[in-house]
């Protein structure tokens, strides 16, 4: 009998902890009965009901729409970002500009929001926008605190490339930016997918910034949920939950696929050219007893 140690305790009790709670939350979610904490039967109401509260559905379809232009704008600055950090060595207030792009990793959240709103107050006193706070000041909040986010994960990519390939490239000829999108951009493609989905996920997720930043009418899924629970949870906020984690698990499962596909395929690449060099096919046998017997016969004809 295989025996438990210590380690793998604490890992089963650390996992139990984690996604416990979200089992937990998704049985209840087809709770028949309106309060949570009583168990009556299963039901799928809640589920058909969150076509009818469209309050709440408004706040997930909001969050949605924040979370993909912050993952886009995100993965645009902290690519450039990246670039400025790993690519420009030397230049002018580089540590400065490092300490700018990193300091919302380490600030707290509550500073963040609180400086975005004296900032977006000042301007709207001084160019007269925003006019209201809204859809658009919680993105550019979004996307100020997601891009320090795609810019380790994309410099940590770039230091590890080989930089001869894309030198080859500019000596045949090929310009900037054509080396750029045809031959750096692939090579980085999953830090860039996994800094996107890391910012659609903080934004989605987010509640402080969101807090500041926002005005009537904006309310995002977070606030909707935060403000619903001070009241006491309600079976919708189970349901929206369950679609959520049903939403990031398929996501993730795709993302496993695909790339698990692409490393098989990698690998049985590998595999034939390597079965390639070892072993030659036969027509490259006659290929090369070919090339062999027309030398052999040249030379005795000059012979």
């Amino acid at each position: 009998m295989k025996r438990f140690s210590f380690s793998n305790i604490m890992l089963w009790v650390g996992l139990l902890f984690i996604y416990l709670p979200m089992v937990i939350l998704v049985i209840y979610s087809f709770n028949a009965s309106r309060l949570v904490t009583v168990w009556g039967g299963w039901s799928v109401k809640w589920y058909v009901g969150l076509l009818d509260n469209t309050q709440l559905m408004n706040s997930v379809m909001r969050s949605l729409e924040i979370a993909c232009y912050t993952a886009i704008a995100a993965v645009a600055l902290g690519t450039l970002a990246a670039f400025v950090l790993t690519r420009i060595t030397h230049f002018k207030g580089r540590t400065l500009f490092g300490g700018l792009v990193t300091a919302p990793l380490v600030m707290p959240e509550v500073i963040t929001g609180l400086s975005l709103l004296l900032l977006f107050v000042l301007m709207a006193q001084l160019i007269g926008w925003p006019m209201q706070r809204g859809m658009t000041t919680i993105w550019i909040a979004h996307t100020t605190f997601c891009s320090a986010y795609v810019a380790v994960v994309v410099s940590s990519r770039l230091r590890e490339l080989d930089m001869s390939i894309e030198e080859a490239a500019m000596d045949l000829g090929a310009r900037p930016w054509k080396v750029f999108f045809l031959i750096t951009v692939p090579m980085i493609a999953p830090s860039l997918a996994a800094g996107a989905m890391m910012s659609f996920a903080l934004s989605l997720d987010d509640l402080v910034l969101a807090s500041f930043v926002s005005g009537p009418g904006s309310t995002t899924l977070p606030m909707e949920i935060f403000s619903a629970v001070r009241l006491g949870v309600k079976p919708e906020i189970n349901a929206v939950a369950s679609l959520i984690l049903l939403a990031v698990s398929f996501a993730t499962f795709l993302a496993w696929f695909f790339a698990h596909r692409a490393e098989e395929k990698r690998k049985k690449a590998m595999q034939q050219a390597m079965d390639e060099t070892t072993n030659p096919s036969w027509q490259q046998v006659v290929d090369s007893r070919r090339s062999t017997s027309s030398t052999s016969s040249t030379s005795t004809s000059s012979n």
